[in-house]
């Protein structure tokens, strides 16, 4: 199983060597850029499942290409 954790700076370090400290658990921080794609990726699943259930309305793709 993985587990995406959101610590403060301030209390990481200690939370990471308790981790470490378990021999069954492998951890390693996220870099920042990381941390946001997998941000924005979530974000774009839900807003997927948004326009899915009907409940966003999806752009014309031509329109977004345009705008690149």
């Amino acid at each position: 199983m993985k587990i995406l954790l959101d610590i403060p700076d301030n209390k990481a370090i200690s939370l990471m060597n308790v981790l470490r400290d378990i021999s069954y658990v492998k951890a390693k921080p996220l870099t920042d850029s990381k941390a946001l794609l997998l941000e924005e990726i979530k974000e774009a699943v839900e807003e997927m499942k948004l326009i899915k259930a009907g409940k966003k309305t999806a752009r014309n793709a031509e329109d977004f290409l345009n705008e690149l």
